[in-house]
């Protein structure tokens, strides 16, 4: 397997050694030094003033301020050391994602592309959008790969072609936390044929919801084992259940199906002729469509139901202890379940869903870490 090959690969480790803090022990034990200083133990200095005659009072109190100072200087030696190595992890981070040229092929209503542009705003990655015509798709024909999203990445002198939303991710952040060569990255994902339950021979990926890291750089990224199973498990929840509640509940009833038509044709890239057609014919198929889709999904008959008791799940997963699934930044599953609910804005079934849930406070707070994200120079 792919993981089993990363893992017989130290040499990958040496980014997360030159950015993970080496000089960190010695400046703890330095630190340690300086505050035990400050609890009385004496240095030469004070040695000498205590061989003097002279109140024991006095004494006491210049062996203390000697003590406190040399604690204090240690303290903020370490504090700006320990910047300096966040600043150069910032700057490595930059320098790798200022490397590459990224152009995502998109529907922008599709749920899968707002993942991938939620990922690339979170992280400030510059890229260029090509928005593809869902009738023609003549902006894909270079791809015998016909759904999007799909992501052009050039890198030097290659160019990677990286497709379905979850291994995009995958790869970008291996990209980002390891330095390997994006070339390189993309085989760990290989495509595979196979075929889903309604018989139809589909495309799956491989290892899609693992980052391919060595030990050091997976420590650098999760606090533990626990926190990465579980945002690999909460990101394929959002790819298995949750994109699957959007369409029943935008086109739930017909008038919600045209009002989402609307949106659609607003925002895609359609010709006039086109875009009336598809308002109005397209809005009339896909809520007979939605009603299919209940029943294959097994959704109640008021579909707004399910819509509910997922976001409530998710929130009662993140937990009222953290911002966010991430701890106090979004994670890769924090920003593919705000990325597939993004997609209703503006219609019914998404302020339906922040007036009957308790998803709002962490929605608008995933809104604000991506629009706080520092740009890339």
């Amino acid at each position: 397997m792919a993981l089993a090959a990363r893992a017989l690969w130290p040499g990958r480790c040496v980014l997360a050694w030159r950015l993970g803090g080496r000089p960190r022990p010695l400046l703890l034990a330095q630190s340690r030094a300086g505050f035990a200083g400050a609890a009385g133990g004496r240095g030469p200095a004070v040695a000498a003033v205590a061989s003097r005659k002279g109140s024991p009072r006095l004494l006491g109190a210049v062996a203390l301020a000697l003590g406190g100072a040399l604690g204090l200087y240690h303290t903020a030696r370490w504090h700006l050391r320990a910047q300096d190595l966040l600043a150069e992890h910032s700057a490595a981070q930059l320098s790798l994602s200022s490397r590459l040229q990224l152009t995502l092929y998109q529907y922008k209503t599709c749920p899968f592309c707002s993942k991938v542009r939620a990922f690339l705003d979170f992280h400030a990655l510059p890229y260029q959008v090509v928005e593809v015509n869902p009738v023609r798709r003549a902006e894909i024909k270079f791809s015998s790969y016909r759904k999007v999203p799909i992501l052009m990445a050039q890198e030097g002198e290659s160019l990677q072609q990286l497709n379905d939303s979850s291994v995009i991710i995958s790869a970008l952040k291996t990209y980002l936390v390891s330095g390997q060569p994006l070339e390189e990255i993309i085989t760990y994902y290989p495509p595979m044929k196979a075929m889903n339950d309604q018989g139809k021979e589909v495309t799956e990926f491989c290892n899609k919801y693992w980052l391919m890291l060595d030990e050091k750089e997976a420590q650098q990224m999760y606090s533990g084992k626990e926190a990465r199973t579980e945002e690999m498990k909460w990101r394929q929840w959002a790819d298995d259940w949750l994109v699957h509640l959007i369409s029943p509940n935008v086109y739930r009833t017909p008038a919600e199906a045209l009002a989402s038509f609307d949106y659609i044709v607003r925002e895609g890239k359609f010709g006039a002729v086109e875009g009336a057609v598809a308002k109005y014919m397209g809005a009339a198929a896909m809520y007979l469509i939605s009603k299919r889709l209940k029943s294959r999904h097994h959704l109640r008959e008021d579909v707004r139901e399910d819509l509910y008791e997922a976001a409530n799940k998710w929130v009662a997963a993140v937990g009222k202890d953290r911002p966010f699934m991430g701890g106090q930044k979004p994670n890769l599953a924090d920003l593919a379940v705000y990325g597939v609910l993004r997609v209703m804005e503006g219609l019914e079934a998404f302020d339906d869903l922040m007036r009957h849930t308790r998803i709002q406070p962490w929605y608008l707070r995933v809104e604000q870490a991506i629009a706080e994200a520092p740009p890339v120079h």
